[in-house]
């Protein structure tokens, strides 16, 4: 397996299309070049903009340098604001990938012209599929980060960006300034039989996920975990292991790093702390498999349902029923 798996990855483009990626942020001629002829996302005040496909599901919208110059021009709007995309990827066809924000302009006037719709970004998440999502998110947590940015916090003078928004430096100092991603445990706990699930009263209403807390300053990622179940829910950790990692742009820009926990079976009373959450239970695997199956949809909601497919809480949980499924 390992053979044929190093075999693909010689074959695949992927070393060159990072490599380019990578020259892009060092070459702010080169990166004007590739804005010419790469792929645009376009958000609103931070909303991406979606369309309905041909299947009826959703997708980014995604427009050509010279798509965003015509509404610009239509709209009486500066063409100077196309130096302000970001670059966020390259394509598999090696075409460059862009962002940008026009929330200075009129939103329906917008969504007219691309035919297409800004759809708050936590909805997007249930809207699109697994590959498009990371995307957005990152389109979106570049964008604020350089809406937030603008000065330096060491000297309170400005700072100016790269062209493809990798970096801000000091115009005093010199600083250079790169965009953070605060770490964040997140943890589905298990005694064996259950999982437990929690939710916050921000959440829609029946949506239970996975727990989760920033890492204190000098902590390890396990001293975070088990202080943040401990926190939470009022459990003792018996032994961790380690599963996979995301970027999740929320609230600001977090790095999600997934874990399951164990805890006895003996020792298994919760004691919620509900200045953090407003519910957490144990779930048996045929609730969690239940659940899975469930599609938001309007109106009231089912007693429980999960987070989107490209959540990393989805995974924990995906992880947490295949394993049961094999130890029954």
């Amino acid at each position: 397996m390992l053979k044929v798996l190093l075999s693909t990855r010689k074959c695949s483009s992927f070393v060159s299309r990072m490599r380019y990626v990578d020259r892009l942020k060092q070459d702010d001629d080169a990166c004007s070049a590739a804005l010419q002829t790469g792929r645009m996302f376009l958000f609103h005040r931070l909303n991406p903009l979606l369309q309905n496909t041909e299947r009826g599901t959703f997708r980014p919208a995604t427009l050509t340098c010279s798509d965003v110059q015509s509404v610009l021009e239509n709209l009486g709007a500066d063409g100077s604001l196309l130096k302000e995309s970001v670059l966020i990827g390259c394509s598999e066809q090696n075409q460059a990938e862009f962002c940008l924000d026009v929330g200075r302009l009129d939103q329906a006037a917008v969504e007219e012209m691309v035919t297409g719709s800004f759809v708050d970004l936590r909805k997007s998440f249930f809207l699109l599929s697994g590959a498009e999502a990371p995307l957005v998110a990152k389109g979106q947590a570049l964008l604020r980060w350089h809406q937030t940015s603008g000065f330096s916090s060491a000297t309170g003078q400005p700072t100016r960006r790269n062209q493809a928004g990798s970096q801000r430096v000091c115009s005093s100092s010199g600083i250079i300034s790169y965009p953070t991603m605060c770490p964040v445990v997140i943890v589905l706990v298990s005694d064996g039989t259950r999982c437990v699930l929690g939710r916050q009263a921000a959440f829609p209403r029946g949506m239970y996920s996975a727990l989760a807390g920033f890492c204190d300053m000098g902590e390890s990622l396990e001293e975070a975990l088990c202080r943040e179940v401990a926190e939470e829910v009022g459990l003792e950790v018996l032994s961790v292991s380690y599963s996979s990692s995301q970027h999740w742009p929320f609230p600001h820009s977090s790095f999600m790093l997934g874990c399951h926990a164990s805890v006895s079976p003996a020792h298994t009373q919760l004691i919620v702390d509900r200045s953090e959450l407003e519910d957490a239970r144990w779930f048996s695997l045929q609730e969690v498999m239940s659940a899975l199956q469930v599609k938001p949809r309007r109106g009231d909601p089912p007693p429980l349902w999960l987070p989107p497919k490209h959540a990393i809480a989805h995974r924990l949980i995906t992880e947490w029923t295949q394993l049961m499924q094999t130890v029954s």
